[in-house]
């Protein structure tokens, strides 16, 4: 499940990745309207979490928005007014959903859960750069059409990198969502995972997917990542009990 929440108390925002992590979850975090709407340019994802008071724009605005460049992921607002009117603006600009703070952390996944299966039509369960078809739900990589057998930290580093293809992934980033800010080890292990990933994608005939970018991190190429994503259709039942379950 990939989320964008957008909350500028860094704090609150931190809980709440922690959280969604803790369930599976890849998580990224914009502290304004404008950044949100500068990552969902580039980036696709299953929801969004907006908070209502955002520094540069209300989340209301940033959902109008939104709809005007028909991107179409559902949205949960959450937000300190509880009064109607707030709920009614909410929902008149696209929002899915609506809670007010504070959220109980068992509520919040609940909400998710039913978004994402109302709106399990936008979800991307394959994601694809030139020969390389990652299979989210199937956990699955297969390149040029033959598979190839990862273990499940490289399946995490791969998945996340072509969830965030063409902007840079620094180690820190890779070493909080392999082990979700407890017990991690030191920044040599995304060394050694990346070294195991690349040789298996070489043998496999795709050498030159991830990129280093000395002294920051790495990433894959936008525009190779972008022009093969594809929807893999699925049955309505199981398509929906999977969205239930990868949050």
């Amino acid at each position: 499940m990939r989320v964008l929440q957008v909350e500028d108390d860094a704090i609150v925002a931190r809980g709440t990745e922690l959280l969604l992590r803790s369930v599976g979850s890849i998580v990224d975090t914009a502290g304004t309207g404008a950044e949100a709407l500068e990552i969902l340019r580039m980036t696709e994802y299953d929801i969004m979490i907006v908070d209502l008071q955002l520094p540069d724009m209300q989340g209301h605005e940033l959902v109008r928005q939104m709809r005007a460049r028909r991107i179409e992921t559902p949205v949960l607002m959450v937000t300190g007014f509880s009064a109607p009117a707030a709920k009614m603006a909410a929902f008149a600009v696209g929002v899915d959903d609506f809670v007010a703070k504070p959220v109980d952390n068992a509520e919040l996944i609940a909400r998710l859960r039913a978004i994402v299966r109302r709106n399990n039509g936008f979800s991307h369960r394959v994601l694809q750069a030139g020969p390389v078809r990652l299979d989210q739900d199937g956990r699955t990589l297969a390149i040029g059409g033959s598979p190839v057998r990862l273990t499940r930290k490289e399946f995490d580093l791969l998945e996340l990198l072509l969830i965030r293809r063409g902007r840079v992934v620094t180690k820190g980033t890779v070493l909080d969502h392999l082990y979700g800010g407890l017990d991690e080890p030191t920044s040599r292990t995304v060394d050694v995972f990346l070294c195991y990933l690349r040789k298996k994608m070489a043998g496999a005939g795709a050498p030159d997917l991830i990129q280093t970018v000395a002294g920051v991190g790495y990433r894959i190429d936008a525009e190779m990542a972008a022009d093969a994503m594809v929807e893999q259709p699925v049955a309505t039942v199981g398509h929906e009990a999977r969205a239930a379950a990868a949050l």
